[in-house]
């Protein structure tokens, strides 16, 4: 098995970090402070070809493979989550889901865009009832004439105040319950569509999220993505790529913390000597660390996988992997947050320390794209189903 990533892999994986200490590290405190971006940001990342990382060249993306993107989002939360959020919800949900999923017309019209910066992109399922059951969405879509009419509410939904194309999922056929969910494309200006106050996050300020609700809102038949009641494909075919690429935030954010810890142990003196020297001290960072690199190992391993396995649409190996990779490297990033700020002791708990942004920013990714919980129910259910498959 080749660890070694790709020459190209690398340059990508350096210039994001390059751009993130440069342009983003000194506005951090205040992103978080304010829970505002700076202004133009979308643009920025565009010129880096960013938004599009994983979207065909023909549709003006990079063309990357999900490792690569990976690499990217990992790069972004290492430095920012705030941002790596608002930014997979593009890229990943948003844009990978219709280079996947929509009609080429409907790519022509909504990626470009995308991956330009000039358009943001979100995703909108989840619902004030329906979490983790995402099948009991109570959105409808009834058609009527040349198009549908959208009424319900979501909620929790990332990118929704400053977003300007959602991928939205509705009942067009309740009585088929999972079977008669459809994917929409909605744009913000579209009749009937609002969004509501932006929410007050205890973490990951900065990545504006908020309520959509839609009031007889009007979408035209060109917009569904797939078939009609062909909603769950779009849905599940997109999951082991999700869990991948938010995997990488765990990731990255573990990886940030890890960096903090080891910083402040080699400038605080206690006892007259640095605190890296203390036993105690180097158990935390030899645990982190190794943690680290065996979530690395599967996160990366599970993005290998879900591009094989046609970004995730075919195949079981895959379901158990990225279910694990995001379970993983969700919890190790939680574990390694809460050693990083005990490191920092006192300090740790003051608001101006930035560790404390990373320990409050890291529970998010326990809970969002799929509990905890739920994951070990999917790796458990794909090993009844189909063995362990450990070779």
């Amino acid at each position: 098995m080749d660890f070694e990533l790709r020459e190209e892999q690398k340059l990508v994986q350096m210039s994001v970090r390059q751009f993130m200490l440069k342009e983003i590290a000194p506005d951090t405190e205040r992103i978080d402070r304010e829970d505002e971006f700076p202004e133009g940001i979308w643009h920025r990342l565009g010129e880096l070809g960013l938004p599009g990382a994983t979207i065909d060249e023909a549709y003006g993306g990079s063309g990357f493979d999900l490792l690569t993107g990976v690499l990217i989002v990992e790069e972004m939360a290492r430095t920012c989550p705030a941002l790596a959020l608002s930014y997979a919800a593009h890229a990943n949900l948003c844009a990978d889901n219709l280079n996947r999923n929509a009609d080429h017309a409907r790519k022509q019209q909504y990626l470009p865009g995308l991956c330009s910066g000039d358009l943001v992109g979100g995703m909108a399922l989840t619902e004030p009832n329906a979490g983790s059951d995402a099948v009991s969405i109570a959105t409808r879509a009834r058609k009527d004439g040349d198009g549908f009419v959208l009424n319900g509410t979501k909620m929790f939904i990332t990118n929704a105040p400053v977003a300007d194309v959602l991928i939205v999922y509705a009942k067009t056929d309740p009585e088929k319950k999972s079977k008669g969910i459809t994917a929409f494309i909605v744009e913000k200006e579209f009749p009937g569509f609002s969004v509501g106050a932006k929410l007050e996050k205890m973490g990951n300020r900065g990545s504006p999220t908020s309520e959509v609700i839609f009031e007889d809102c009007r979408v035209p038949a060109e917009n569904v993505i797939g078939q009609v009641n062909g909603g769950v494909h779009v849905m599940m075919s997109g999951l082991d790529v999700e869990r991948a690429f938010v995997a990488g935030e765990a990731l990255g954010i573990a990886e940030g913390a890890f960096e903090l810890a080891t910083r402040y142990a080699s400038e605080r003196e206690q006892f007259g000597k640095r605190i890296y020297n203390f036993q105690m001290i180097k158990s935390k960072l030899a645990d982190m660390y190794t943690e680290i690199e065996a979530a690395r190992g599967l996160v990366y391993r599970a993005a290998v996988e879900a591009d094989k396995s046609d970004r995730g649409g075919k195949g079981t190996k895959v379901h158990k992997v990225a279910a694990a990779a995001i379970l993983f490297a969700a919890e190790t990033a939680g574990r390694v947050v809460n050693q990083a700020l005990q490191i920092h002791g006192g300090y740790g708990y003051m608001m101006e320390y930035p560790i404390n942004r990373f320990y409050r920013d890291a529970k998010l990714y326990e809970i969002g794209a799929g509990t905890s919980e739920i994951r070990r129910l999917v790796i458990a259910d794909e090993i009844i189903r189909h063995g362990p498959d450990f070779a």
